[in-house]
């Protein structure tokens, strides 16, 4: 059997934590290497967190395989070209290191030229949707129409108020014995209570010293003022 190294990309931090992409690159590469008679050596996962990045520098994992694929004289085989770029300048470049490269989706008869026309025409269309995107865009904006689901927006903000309501409210809980026992001392006051907290060295939730419009806003969230 050939020998062969697989190289597997997601494009995002988050894709890469959830695996989302990855076993299905890995298994379309596991299943070409047994239809075609290679050896599957090693297969180098990469989590590009650079959006839009093509330098070669960007990918550690990439300049691992090829460095491996050259020690073995064997070929990288990915899954789908676009795992590789949809820039014609990088898969240039990446031809140019003398490294031969299999798309599982196209076959192992695909030679470089060939690699090179699939990456011109990927090129193009992705230029051809963000033009068509633009495009749309400004039509809507020409039409007065609002970008963007407000609605969305809106319901997005209003979670995000009440998380934040909700651990406000913790942390303030955290603090209910010690203004307790301030109160049971006989300081009611905000500023008392203020003076208090920070004689003792207890600080507010975000680190910083209590005053008396802090201790009031604490106090309201636990209904003890």
């Amino acid at each position: 059997m050939k020998p062969i190294i697989g190289y597997v990309r997601v494009s995002t931090r988050r894709q890469g934590q959830s695996g989302l992409g990855i076993e299905a690159q890995q298994e379309r590469i596991k299943s070409f290497c047994e239809q075609f008679g290679y050896e599957l050596c090693e297969t180098y996962n990469e989590i590009e967190t650079g959006a839009g990045s093509d330098a070669i520098d960007a990918r550690p994992k990439l300049r691992d395989a090829l460095t491996e694929a050259k020690r073995r004289r064997c070929a990288i085989v990915v899954a789908k070209l676009d795992r590789l770029s949809r820039d014609v300048a990088f898969i240039s470049g990446l031809m140019a290191r003398k490294v031969p490269f299999i798309v599982a989706e196209l076959g192992p008869d695909v030679d470089a030229f060939m690699l090179h026309l699939y990456a011109a025409l990927a090129e193009k269309e992705r230029n051809l949707i963000a033009e068509r995107t633009r495009s749309a865009l400004r039509a809507k904006r020409s039409r007065g129409e609002q970008l963007g689901n407000r609605t969305n927006l809106a319901t997005a903000q209003k979670r995000g108020s009440e998380a934040q309501r909700a651990e406000a409210t913790e942390r303030a809980q955290k603090l209910a014995p010690a203004i307790r026992e301030l109160q049971k001392a006989g300081i009611s006051s905000y500023s008392g209570i203020a003076v208090a907290l920070n004689a003792r060295g207890i600080t507010t939730p975000r680190g910083g010293q209590w005053h008396a419009s802090t201790v009031a806003r604490a106090l309201h969230r636990l209904s003890l003022g």
